[in-house]
């Protein structure tokens, strides 16, 4: 029962958070595309933290303001990017397509052997040129997964940030009309004169 409820309150509490960063987001100062951008780089970028080490935050800020998007929405997009696993679930494909992109026979290296980590340990140097290689793989596979995914999630956020920017407006005008009805005086009844 326990379990359970404790289950329901990580649910409710992850649901939260997204509601949260979405405010955030919607009240990022910018425009549709000034948003949309700052969050597809901030999406796209946290697919590539753990293959850089998190050596890609040394250039996030510039990368951000270069490209023209805002970055409370780029760092909003960096935190959904984190709360969706993304990054550690499309590690496995994400390989793959890099052996496609840079094939183990063009580099004269085969792939990362376990032993290879147990080289550095004894002094052989020649074995971090292997783990590089292997690593290349990961990061050429996740950056097209970040590729696609910001370009993807920048349409998608620019249509949801579109739509709550006409909600917003629609309840303001409907507030403000029911303001102009309820500031107009009611009718003032006249009595007709009683005939005695």
């Amino acid at each position: 029962m326990n379990t359970q409820k404790r289950k329901t309150n990580l649910w409710v509490r992850l649901t939260r958070v997204m509601k949260l960063n979405f405010l955030k987001l919607l009240r990022a100062p910018g425009g549709a595309h000034k948003v949309s951008t700052g969050f597809a780089i901030g999406f796209g970028l946290e697919l590539i933290v753990i293959s850089t080490a998190s050596l890609i935050y040394l250039v996030f800020y510039p990368i951000v303001r270069l490209s023209g998007g805002s970055v409370p929405a780029a760092i909003v997009g960096n935190v959904i990017g984190k709360l969706t696993f993304l990054p550690i679930i499309l590690m496995p494909l994400a390989k793959q397509i890099g052996s496609w992109i840079l094939p183990a026979h063009s580099m004269g290296q085969g792939p990362v052997h376990e032993s290879a980590f147990m080289e550095l340990f004894r002094g052989n140097w020649s074995a971090v040129s292997e783990l590089l290689l292997g690593g290349l793989d990961i990061l050429a596979g996740m950056s097209v997964f970040g590729v696609i995914l910001g370009v993807i999630s920048y349409f998608v956020v620019k249509f949801f940030y579109v739509r709550a920017l006409n909600r917003r407006y629609e309840r303001r005008l409907e507030k403000r009309r029911q303001a102009d009805i309820a500031s107009v005086s009611p009718p003032v009844l006249i009595r007709k004169p009683s005939q005695s």
